[in-house]
């Protein structure tokens, strides 16, 4: 057995150990933040040595973006790629979020790197574009007028009723999904029979 098999207590540790470190991510920077957690934690989490760490990323920044990479590369597919729901019930269902789900892992990454040309703040960006990406492509469905600027405006919502629910340690989501329901019942057609009942109401 050669030293680059061996883990922090001598055991081979070649076997999955990519798999490994990017689960020990996963869970130490979304406990502690990026910048708390050093390569010797995350080793020690993954049972490998630094050595093998390295030869499998090049340095944290790397391993940084790989795990913002894997996150959720569906982009809400739990939500958007529900048949059961109409295309006005997904647009909503996205913030059916419980309060103690943890801040997203894109907007942490981005607040605390602080540095728009490190790899994960592409990741990030590119993350965060798909997702209103995808809520326009519901609103779409939908057959709102400007489907492009209610999925940024639904977008923006989604984000700032997570940073506020961490802030404030508070559930924002519900006041998030009343704000959002306004917004999409006046982006959308009236359904038959409204302008009518409109009109024929007293003023």
């Amino acid at each position: 057995m050669t030293e680059l098999e061996k883990g922090p207590t001598g055991r081979r540790r070649g076997r999955g150990a990519r798999e490994r470190i990017l689960g020990a991510s996963q869970q130490l920077f979304r406990e502690q933040g990026i910048n708390r957690t050093g390569m010797d934690q995350l080793c020690a989490a993954a049972q490998v040595s630094k050595r093998t760490a390295y030869q499998h990323f090049a340095g944290k920044d790397e391993l940084v973006a790989e795990y913002l990479r894997r996150f959720d590369p569906a982009v809400l597919s739990g939500v958007f790629d529900r048949t059961d729901l109409t295309p006005r019930e997904r647009l909503l269902a996205v913030f059916d979020v419980s309060p103690d789900t943890p801040l997203c892992p894109y907007i942490a990454a981005a607040v605390e790197l602080h540095d728009p040309r490190h790899p994960a703040s592409r990741y990030a960006r590119d993350y965060k574009k798909a997702v209103a990406a995808r809520l326009a492509d519901a609103a779409r469905e939908a057959g709102a007028a400007d489907p492009e600027q209610l999925g940024e405006q639904l977008a923006l919502l989604i984000d700032g009723a997570a940073a506020r629910t961490r802030v404030l340690d508070a559930d924002a989501f519900p006041t998030a999904a009343a704000v959002a329901a306004v917004l999409v019942d006046n982006a959308l057609p009236a359904p038959a029979g409204d302008d009518r009942r409109r009109e024929e109401t007293p003023g």
